[in-house]
Parts: C-alpha cells; sequence; structure tokens
C-alpha cells in the first residue's frame, strides 16, 4: 500500500466565497479578478461556483504569498474571504499494481497452490442424540405433532407407518402381483378470516 502525501502549491491559492452572486455577475468576478491582478498581472482563475471555490493561479510564488497575507479574512462585497494555498495529493506510484497473489489459486484454470497453504479438514457432523431418542421412541401406527396448528397455520405431524413385513405374506395381491399405492389424503387449507390479514 502506498502512503498519501499532500504537498502545497506555493503558485495556486483557493479562495473561499460565501456570496453566490459573484459567480453569476460577470461585473463581481471582473472586480474580484482585479484584486489578485494587482499583485500578479498574468494571473488566471478557475472558478468553481457549485463548490463556490475559486483557483488563483500566480506566476511566481512571492505574489501568491503576498496576496494571502494581505487579502485573507477581507471583505469583499460585504461578505468574507478566506485564502488558503492549494495542496496536491500524491497517491505512491501512478501505475496500478497487479493485485497481491492471497487468493489466486482459486481462479480457473487453477495453478499451484501458494507456499504452505493446506486443505481445511471436514468438520464432525453434528449429531442431535435428542432426536434421534425420540423418533427411536415412536412405534408404529403413533403419531406425533411437530407444529401445532394455529388460526392461519396447519398443524404437521408425523404418522410412522406399520410394519408391512409382516401382513405382507397375508394381503391378496392386486393387479397382477402388485399392490394397489395408497392414496395421500391432501391437508385440509384453514378457514380464510379477514381479521388475521388486518
Amino acid at each position: 500500500m502506498h502512503l498519501k502525501t499532500m504537498k502545497c502549491n506555493p503558485f495556486c491559492l483557493i479562495a473561499s466565497l460565501e456570496d453566490p452572486d459573484m459567480f453569476n455577475r460577470p461585473e463581481q468576478r471582473a472586480s474580484f479578478e482585479d484584486l489578485f491582478r494587482a499583485f500578479d498581472r498574468n494571473v488566471t482563475f478557475q472558478f468553481f461556483k457549485s463548490f463556490r471555490r475559486v483557483r488563483i493561479n500566480f506566476t511566481n510564488a512571492v505574489a501568491a504569498a503576498e496576496a494571502r497575507a494581505k487579502l485573507h479574512k477581507s471583505d469583499f462585497n460585504g461578505r468574507e474571504v478566506r485564502l488558503y494555498f492549494a495542496q496536491s495529493v500524491h497517491i505512491g506510484s501512478p501505475h496500478l499494481e497487479p493485485p497481491k497473489p492471497d487468493k489466486q489459486f482459486l481462479l480457473s484454470p487453477p495453478p499451484s497452490p501458494p507456499v504452505g497453504w493446506e486443505q481445511s479438514k471436514d468438520a464432525t457432523p453434528v449429531i442431535n442424540y435428542d432426536l434421534l431418542c425420540a423418533i427411536a421412541r415412536l412405534g408404529p401406527g403413533e403419531k406425533y405433532e411437530l407444529q401445532p396448528g394455529t388460526p392461519t397455520t396447519p398443524s404437521v405431524v408425523v404418522h410412522v407407518c406399520d410394519n408391512d413385513q409382516e401382513s405382507s405374506g397375508n394381503e391378496e395381491q392386486m393387479d397382477g402381483g402388485r399392490r394397489p399405492r395408497p392414496k395421500i389424503v391432501q391437508t385440509r387449507r384453514p378457514e380464510y378470516s379477514p381479521s388475521v390479514m388486518q
């Protein structure tokens, strides 16, 4: 990471103006420029209306310093003018550097992993013994309510199936040796009540 450094520009001043009308009226802009032309004839101006700032570029640093010393916090059309030396920001190298090779091995096609990389081991599975115990206690033909019903939602009930191995030999086989599939009864939808929706 590069360090950010700020350097003061001795040839340039930034004027902070509180009067927004100065940017719209050419006669006020001309009188503002005349204040600084007394220090340097070749001075140039850049007006930034949305920031209420003016950048004033001098040809020598002595003229810029004199203008700031004499006009800082001075009065212009009933408003105070504040002057500051412009600062240029320099952030490290002007060239864009490639990214660090931390996770480049995840790209496709994958190259060799970085030095020292080890594959993480899978975590041991979590076994809920309380749930297994509750399921083991259920016998054939019993039912267990997982979620009680409310006026707006149905209840969730688990029915344990009967043991078909014992009775499979005694039942009559139909349809060429196949037993008929049991019919699945659809869960009834709760009644609509408008008071719940309000």
